[in-house]
């Protein structure tokens, strides 16, 4: 691209709407930043750890109004809106990565059954490609528009698509996937359990009746599978401020478990993903070698949550529990990153033709 890119960020005042402009303003090939808020906010008062970056919110009206200037609008917003506003950036020439849940599910029917409203742009919908950018990249490399995964899905899919393309799962065994998130993932509106006093020391549990993800994630997994996935998924928020935790467990087929275990696992993500940033930039395996010894306590042999804070990365580890034939996988992203803001980045690039690590490689804090 000759000029600099021009991005819109619809609903700029959230964590993921925050996190898109800092890691667009370390962007090289970004020119400007346009955060919308609905108020009179204060663009550095609302994220204050961008102090000095000179960015200013303004009304989506005048955003609507220099569409025509804009190379990528983002959509931060709570589901249901951008499925109104999406069309008119596209129609404008701009492409669009959606962050919310509008544009995940193929089928309006789907999406009305998960969030309880009707798709009011069903033929854009249609349109839509699904953006786990490591699994689909051909396909948003000419998309118009994106859906960006929800960080649960993204961070669980990355953990068990190798399995589930190799065969692995047992077809009619559900996949228990047990994920805790950060209190971000509750979002900025005010509430009592998600105060520093109240969650300190505790642990979340939400949705148990069954999660707005465990459809995204079946119809993921069962493209993957080519069977349809049952997943029991239990979800909780944490006492840390950000970072997706999945603890993934799958029962192996019968007549692969003799040929099961960790080492051959390992070389099955390996050759799945690459070794880390020469063939999937941000997916790195942990292929520590373990000890062997009965029950020994080798933490350092599965990822840790700590080490993809502020990354675009997704940490994968694993094991197999031969006597009851069960993978067990861990796969660890930051939720605002890798699971918002760096992820929809990610598909920036690869849709405007820029390198795909660009504004995205650094290391966790």
């Amino acid at each position: 691209m000759n000029q600099g890119i021009k991005a819109g960020i619809v609903g700029g005042t959230g964590y993921a709407g925050g996190e898109l402009c800092r890691l667009l303003l370390n962007h090289p090939g970004v020119d400007s930043i346009l955060p919308t808020a609905r108020g009179t906010e204060e663009f550095e008062r609302v994220h204050p750890n961008l102090l000095g970056s000179g960015l200013r919110f303004i009304a989506i009206e005048e955003l609507q109004e220099r569409r025509d200037e804009l190379d990528v609008v983002f959509f931060c917003t709570p589901s249901g809106e951008a499925m109104k506003g999406a069309r008119q950036f596209v129609e404008a020439g701009a492409r669009v990565v959606d962050v919310s849940a509008d544009f995940r599910f193929r089928d309006p029917e789907v999406y009305r059954t998960v969030y309880g409203r009707y798709h009011a742009d069903p033929e854009l919908l249609r349109e839509a490609v699904y953006g786990i950018t490591e699994l689909h990249r051909d396909e948003v490399r000419t998309a118009v528009l994106v859906a960006n995964p929800g960080c649960y899905v993204i961070t669980a899919t990355l953990g068990l698509a190798p399995l589930f393309r190799a065969g692995y799962a047992q077809a009619k065994a559900p996949v228990h996937i047990s994920a805790v998130n950060g209190t971000t993932g509750a979002g900025t509106t005010p509430k009592r359990e998600i105060l520093h006093a109240k969650a300190i020391n505790s642990m979340l549990p939400y949705s148990l009746e069954g999660h707005r993800h465990s459809p995204e994630l079946e119809e993921r997994l069962s493209l993957l599978a080519g069977h349809e996935v049952t997943v029991d998924f239990s979800t909780a928020h944490g006492n840390f401020a950000r970072g997706i935790y999945a603890h993934c467990s799958v029962m192996v087929s019968e007549e692969l478990r003799d040929n099961v275990d960790r080492d051959a696992l390992l070389s099955l993500y390996r050759d799945f993903y690459g070794c880390g940033r020469t063939v999937e930039p941000f997916v790195i395996v942990n292929d520590a070698p373990k000890s062997w010894k009965l029950n020994e306590k080798q933490y350092d042999i599965y990822p840790s949550l700590a080490d993809v804070m502020g990354s675009n990365f997704c940490h994968i580890g694993l094991d197999y529990d031969y006597r009851r034939g069960i993978i067990k996988v861990i796969a660890v992203t930051d939720n605002i990153v890798k699971g918002a803001a760096g992820s929809a980045i990610q598909n920036m690039n690869v849709m405007l033709g820029l390198p795909e690590h660009m504004a995205l490689s650094h290391f966790g804090l």
